[in-house]
């Protein structure tokens, strides 16, 4: 089972959704970083359940703890573990489903292939898997900062068919994304979208959506020509999230009804430098940055596990009825924010040290 990412850089995630505790063991981050808890726990926190009516009731501090390779306050160089407990983990919720593979879900496909599951939620495949990539990438996220002033900006930019206006020019920070507990910055779209999810919710149903991510004052540079393109490991990275179904980058498929004409990035003086007048490509070309803001959209499908009675079958092949029960997102948007910053994170440090860079600051 494949749990790891990342070159120089390695993040490996561990842990079940109703185990004892998930999070992951972070090898290859250069000594001599000032890092403590508080540096990872704020991403944490955006991303853990229970933050809002438009999230899951399930309760967790999701409180994390650093238990090797950070001395006073500094990183060593060595495996720096990261540890978040389960608290409110409540296996029972699932012992209905023993027998019946819950409708687009894990489950059938994991049984097909290893002959067992995790005996509740979805085990490796639960969206709590992503509270070791969030961990790990805010430690990857405070290299970005401190080395190179890398700035990664995510907001929910359309809920269903509900899209807010095209931001991705605009210079807010996170602070102006949360204002909003669906996190998006469009004020007046932003309470559609959280009306539109709590109609879901109510009906005992699920929406899907789109997250936008613009990473800001990433250098030239970075990325590898033909299959470590940086396009090619972000949109692995994301389509490694839990419930994402698409990715593209920069123009995307709206690029393919354009002439080549309209969509060529002109290059222009900017100051001492060279850049581009536009920025269609994403801040990619050949797979290597080119200086202009990476700007990519992950779209999400809706959370699989709903409230509604499902008519399926079981693996006796037996007609079945799934009445939905648990503590699940009627959309998984707000909290997918966050992890989607960190996957971005994860990929882009690792390319710095790919590059050669040495980084060694506090």
């Amino acid at each position: 089972m494949s749990s790891s990412i990342g070159k120089l850089f390695v993040v490996t995630t561990f842990g079940e959704s109703h185990g004892l505790s998930v999070g992951a063991l972070v090898d290859g981050c250069p000594a001599g970083l000032s890092l403590s808890e508080e540096d990872i726990q704020p991403q944490l926190s955006r991303r853990r359940p229970g933050q809002s009516e438009l999230t899951t009731a399930r309760d967790e501090a999701d409180t994390v703890t650093i238990l090797s390779g950070v001395e006073d306050g500094v990183t060593i160089g060595s495996p720096i573990a990261l540890a978040v407990n389960n608290d409110d983990k409540r296996a029972n919720d699932y012992g209905h489903l023993t027998g019946i593979p819950r409708p687009s879900h894990a489950d059938f496909s994991y049984k097909m292939k290893y002959g067992v599951t995790a005996s509740s939620g979805g085990g490796r495949a639960s969206a709590r898997e992503t509270i070791g990539r969030v961990s790990a990438g805010a430690i990857a996220e405070k290299v970005l900062r401190t080395r190179y002033g890398v700035e990664i900006v995510g907001w929910v930019s359309a809920v269903s068919s509900i899209k807010a206006a095209d931001m991705t020019g605009s210079n807010f920070d996170r602070s102006t994304v949360d204002q909003t507990a669906v996190r998006c910055p469009d004020s007046e779209v932003a309470a559609e979208m959280a009306a539109a999810i709590e109609e879901a919710k109510n009906d005992g149903d699920s929406l899907g959506g789109v997250v936008t991510c613009v990473c800001r004052n990433v250098p030239t540079g970075w990325g590898e020509p033909v299959f470590d393109k940086a396009s090619a490991l972000l949109g692995r990275a994301m389509l490694s999230i839990p419930a994402v179904k698409g990715f593209e980058i920069g123009s995307g498929f709206a690029g393919t009804r354009m002439r080549g004409s309209e969509h060529n990035d002109l290059f222009v003086r900017k100051g001492d430098t060279i850049g581009a007048a536009t920025n269609r490509s994403g801040g990619l070309q050949g797979g290597i940055t080119n200086g202009e803001p990476i700007i990519f959209n992950v779209a999400f499908k809706p959370v699989a596990s709903i409230g509604k009675v499902q008519q399926t079958v079981g693996y006796d092949g037996k007609e079945a009825k799934l009445e939905g029960k648990g503590r699940h997102d009627p959309c998984v948007l707000p909290r997918a924010v966050p992890v989607v910053e960190s996957m971005a994170s994860l990929v882009l440090v690792d390319l710095a040290l790919r590059a050669g860079v040495v980084i060694n600051e506090r």
